[in-house]
């Protein structure tokens, strides 16, 4: 089982590292996960990741605080805006752009009404 944690670990942190430079790719909740993952698996990665300089912070406010910074917000925002303008040029149906519109208003919702890191 700990081989899986440190997979899931290993594959969420390079998902975490790859949101960093790609607009639609979410980098914090990937961290949180590889966080988790690497709890469960490893005890030098995890402490690593947690006192890393770049992907350290975010998961650190989101443990003391649930708080998410105001440039993630303002980053997620406009991913959420590209991805439903995406699917609206793509021609996807009406009655799943509704759901999504749902999905991704109550995904604001939340990402907004957490406390400023």
């Amino acid at each position: 089982m700990r081989s899986l944690w440190l997979l899931l670990g290993s594959t969420t942190l390079a998902l975490g590292a790859a949101g960093v430079f790609l607009p639609l790719l979410p980098t914090v909740p990937f961290l949180l996960l590889s966080a988790f993952a690497f709890s469960r698996s490893s005890e030098r990665l995890h402490h690593w990741l947690l006192a890393h300089p770049v992907f350290g912070p975010p998961i650190s406010e989101w443990r003391e605080r649930r708080a998410i910074g105001r440039r993630a917000k303002r980053l997620a925002s406009v991913s959420i805006v590209a991805a439903f303008l995406i699917s609206v040029a793509l021609g996807v149906t009406h009655w799943i752009l509704a759901a999504q519109a749902l999905v991704l208003v109550a995904v604001s919702v939340f990402i907004w009404t957490r406390p400023n890191a």
